[in-house]
């Protein structure tokens, strides 16, 4: 029997389309001149920033039908990949992403169109 650890939890989930599932950073809870921000203040941000976790497949591509009507094919749906990977750090806008708990950890789901910035390690690959 296939058992869940906290290693491969993640790996079940699969997203969908042009989405992508982010942690967010735990934001600031000081303003530059040093006062404390209530949690509410620093949640309803509208920019915010997270590590990409895990990416959809990307945009599909409607298949060019260049073969006979009447024939039966397999179809084989094509998509374009997202520009984001796994391990980037994401800034994207809030009013966009669907906040979601899962197994204890706070996450968010972003549409690859409210990402505005990514910023790539390339020494982690």
């Amino acid at each position: 029997m296939y058992e869940v650890t906290a290693d491969n939890r993640l790996k079940k989930l699969i997203i969908v389309g042009d989405r992508v599932l982010i942690k967010p950073k735990s934001p600031s809870d000081r303003t530059n001149s040093g006062l404390y921000l209530p949690p509410t203040v620093t949640e309803k941000e509208q920019v915010q920033s997270g590590y990409v976790i895990k990416v959809g497949p990307g945009y599909p591509i409607p298949a060019a039908t260049d073969d006979e009507p009447w024939k039966e094919t397999e179809e084989k749906v094509k998509y374009m990949p997202l520009q984001s990977i796994e391990g980037d750090v994401a800034i994207y806008l809030q009013r966009n992403a669907i906040d979601l708990e899962y197994d204890g950890e706070k996450y968010v789901i972003v549409p690859q169109a409210s990402i505005l910035m990514l910023e790539r390690s390339e020494d982690l690959y």
